[in-house]
């Protein structure tokens, strides 16, 4: 009997977790749309001059509308910012990709702005740049 009680309470716990998801999910309006990136700071350590200044940000789309990246704009002009200009389904991913120009000598934190029709997301790039 015990075990039995146990089971139930189990099931019971596991069943209003679930409902809770469905329900948040359920509230959003039809119309939402949600990016979610895996990481916003990339650091690229110390590296040499002259090296490969590229690095990725992925980001999924968890709304249920295609998500559409208006723009994406670096904080300065020796970072330069590509994007996907099509609309991102719902559940899918994209990338965007950054390029740093590694020819300035120092210390560097940069912000990459990306705005889209789900929210505007602001994301890092750092490091710093030796001979």
């Amino acid at each position: 009997m015990k075990q039995f009680f146990l089971f139930l309470t189990i099931v019971i716990a596991f069943a209003s977790i679930n409902a809770t998801e469905l329900i948040a999910n359920a509230n959003l309006p039809a119309d939402t749309a949600t990016i979610s990136f895996t990481e916003t700071t990339h650091d690229y350590g110390t590296i040499k001059k002259g090296s490969d200044g590229l690095c990725v940000f992925t980001f999924k789309n968890t709304g249920k509308i295609p998500v559409v990246l208006s723009n994406v704009q670096a904080s300065c002009g020796c970072t330069t910012p590509t994007w996907p200009r099509e609309p991102v389904l719902a559940g899918k991913s994209g990338e965007i990709t950054v390029k740093y120009n590694t020819a300035n000598i120092g210390g560097f934190q940069k912000t990459i702005t990306v705005n889209s029709n789900a929210k505007t997301v602001v994301l890092t790039i750092k490091g710093s740049v030796q001979e």
